[in-house]
């Protein structure tokens, strides 16, 4: 009767022991979670309006108890191009401004779609950071997978590249500097609650050769239920609560009791006194998780900032390209003109058979040249579809020619800025300095948790705890006659049955106390781990102060070379455009001469290909222009506001109010050609 009493008394407590246990580890879990990081979409590279996700908030127990345990589905990204390409696309080709051009990365480029997971990855790193464990650390590397440049130079943007082309900030170093004790210091203990427990049943059978057993075999049944419950908190304290049962059935004559109920628990609670003290020590983790998440969301920024100085000058190459080939297609026309003159002069013997091989070489050598420039202005074609779109599976778009609307054009009046001014706005502004100063601060999170970690371990502790003793006699175990004393148990001395319910009862009532309290210390006599990580650590630092130091007298030159190179290339723009003139004017008076018969052939074809180099240098000059005011706004930092880019749009991959460039000419309608398409006028 008393087994059929006890076990479920020992199954309703121990459930709820649990139950009680797990409420304590959701509340735990709600006291210790950070503010949300800001928030984005989950699924990278959706141009859909996505569902958000907070990766730094834990599956909560709360309607679902197993939540915690089941996995997180992460969406496949999404493949497919959005429509604002589709909308684009005019008979065939697809016309696009460099606003255009802008928003259609913004939506669409696999660079800045790769990026988008770093915030996500991020997140989990401040998960995990909550409960106690070391951070992974962040990849603020810059994906170079646009390409640029043209067929023949391949001189503008970045190679073909992955995910891992470039990496520095938090968790990898940058520049030759050194980060390996991020986060070192002393132990943390677990934030999040742990629960033990053991459930068994043994059976045991042993001989006996003892005579006043009276039996040849004891047998002992033991059933153990065992629970324990730990937690770590953020001063370095640490709760272990212990509950353990057992009951014991035995043939044992000398046992008394049978089944047995043995019952103890111990609540033990340790605070460390000097290494491992305090907030600092043991949410290091906590805030450079917080601190990675803000270099990550500045990393994307820098991401979003390449991949559209990428598409700028992607875009002027491909203005660049179609007005080469205008050029190159003009220069072949009158030197196709001039050999027709010159046969029709040759039939009637007024010039010599010599200028008609003259022609056709000049007339053959232009036709390759444009061949050349149509060659390159369909790779430029290429490279922008690559660069706006994911994926060229779609022939309409594969086959699409790109026409830009936008042209290349030089204000009259170029605005001067102080130097002194561009450079502080490039200060403020920079991505690369603005991780560099995160990524200080974790540095001396570090080295101060490596100066705690020097010191000896003191911990106090104190605990408290208590036993209880339950169970029926032992039929078994024989009893006192008036003769016999020895070896059995007097009937007076028999104890009264108890239930599973008093046994627990004695854990709290005092009866059967176990408590205590004490130091614990632990002093290491020469600690020389603990001086080679403090000293690494103030050196990787003082190392990161010069680093970030190097970077601001960088930053300083690229914002003074940036504005010289526009100086330059506008000068050179304008020497173009009087060379042009002048090879314009001087074509004219030679044709003039000629039909005088005052010049030669071999004059009049000299001045067409000085009019046809001129012209191309005019058309380079004025797309190297255009870049050059796109690297003044890289160095400063500013690109995204002078477009008027929304930094939320790049994270949802979707573009709500279309980016403005600010020096472009407005939208003109382009009619092409089927064979050779004609660009805007300059």
């Amino acid at each position: 009767m008393q087994s059929t009493v006890l076990i479920p008394a020992l199954r309703r407590m121990a459930a709820l022991f649990l139950a009680g246990i797990v409420s304590t580890s959701g509340f735990a879990q709600q006291a210790s979670t950070p503010p949300a990081a800001p928030s984005h979409v989950a699924t990278a590279g959706s141009g859909d309006v996505s569902v958000v996700k907070d990766y730094t908030k834990p599956r909560s127990h709360f309607l679902n108890p197993f939540a915690p345990y089941m996995q997180q589905t992460v969406a496949a990204p999404n493949l497919s191009n959005t429509p604002r390409i589709d909308q684009l696309m005019q008979n065939g080709k697809l016309m696009i401004s460099l606003n255009d051009a802008v928003a259609l990365a913004l939506e669409n480029n696999l660079d800045i779609a790769i990026a988008r997971y770093n915030l996500d990855i991020a997140d989990t790193d401040i998960l995990l950071a909550n409960s106690g464990q070391a951070t992974r650390g962040v990849n603020t590397g810059i994906v170079q997978g646009t390409p640029g440049g043209s067929a023949t130079s391949g001189s503008q943007g970045g190679g073909a590249g992955g995910t891992t082309a470039g990496a520095g900030g938090a968790g990898s170093g940058s520049a030759g500097i050194v980060l390996s004790t991020a986060g070192a210091g002393s132990v943390i203990p677990s934030f999040d609650p742990i629960i033990t427990g053991t459930l068994q049943q043994d059976r045991a059978a042993t001989p006996t050769s003892n005579s006043f057993a009276g039996v040849p075999l004891i047998r002992q049944n033991t059933s153990t239920v065992d629970f324990a419950y730990n937690q770590g908190f953020h001063w370095g304290t640490n709760l272990t609560v212990g509950f353990n049962n057992n009951r014991i059935t035995t043939n044992q004559p000398f046992s008394t009791l049978s089944p047995t109920v043995n019952s103890n628990f111990r609540a033990t609670i340790s605070q460390p006194l000097m290494q491992g003290f305090g907030f600092l020590a043991n949410t290091r983790f906590i805030k450079i998780a917080k601190n990675n998440r803000e270099i990550s969301d500045v990393a994307f920024r820098l991401q979003v900032l390449t991949t559209v100085n990428q598409i700028q000058n992607i875009y002027w190459d491909l203005v660049n390209a179609y007005e080469n080939v205008k050029v190159q297609q003009e220069s072949l026309t009158l030197a196709q003109k001039t050999l027709s003159d010159n046969k029709k002069q040759v039939e009637i013997g007024t010039l010599a058979p010599i200028e008609i091989v003259r022609a056709e070489s000049v007339s053959a050598t232009d036709q390759q040249s444009l061949i050349v420039a149509q060659t390159n202005l369909q790779f430029q074609q290429l490279l922008m579809k690559n660069a706006l779109s994911r994926t060229l599976v779609d022939p309409v778009l594969a086959e699409a020619e790109v026409i830009p609307t936008s042209t290349m054009e030089v204000p009259k009046d170029e605005p001067i800025v102080p130097i002194q001014e561009l450079v502080n706005d490039a200060l403020s502004h920079r991505a690369e300095l603005a991780e560099s100063r995160i990524d200080l601060t974790n540095r001396d999170l570090s080295n101060r948790s490596t100066r705690n970690a020097l010191l000896p371990t003191l911990n106090l502790f104190a605990y408290y705890g208590g036993t209880g003793l339950g169970g029926s006699f032992n039929p078994a175990a024989p009893i006192c006659s008036a003769t016999v004393t020895n070896f059995c148990t007097p009937i007076d001395k028999i104890p009264p049955s108890k239930s599973a319910g008093n046994t627990i009862g004695q854990l709290f009532d005092s009866s059967a106390p176990d408590k205590g309290v004490g130091l614990s210390l632990n002093i290491p006599l020469r600690n020389r781990a603990a001086q080679a990580n403090q000293v690494r650590a103030q050196l990787e630092y003082r190392q990161a102060q010069m680093r970030l130091q190097q970077l601001e007298n960088q930053v300083r030159i690229e914002v003074r070379n940036a504005q010289f190179s526009l100086q330059q290339n506008r000068a050179s723009v304008e020497a173009a455009r009087a060379g042009v003139a002048l090879a314009k004017q001087s074509l004219n008076a030679e044709q003039k001469k000629y039909a005088l018969g005052a010049s030669t052939t071999t004059l009049v074809l000299q001045t067409q290909r000085d009019l046809a180099q001129g012209q191309s240098s005019l058309v380079s000059a004025m797309a190297a222009y255009e870049k050059s005011r796109v690297e003044l706004d890289r160095s400063v930092g500013l690109t995204l506001t002078h477009l008027g880019i929304a930094i939320a749009d790049a994270e949802r991959g979707q573009v709500s109010k279309l980016p403005t460039v600010p020096y472009i000419a407005p939208r003109v309608e382009v009619t092409a050609d089927p064979t050779t398409p004609t660009p805007p006028q300059q």
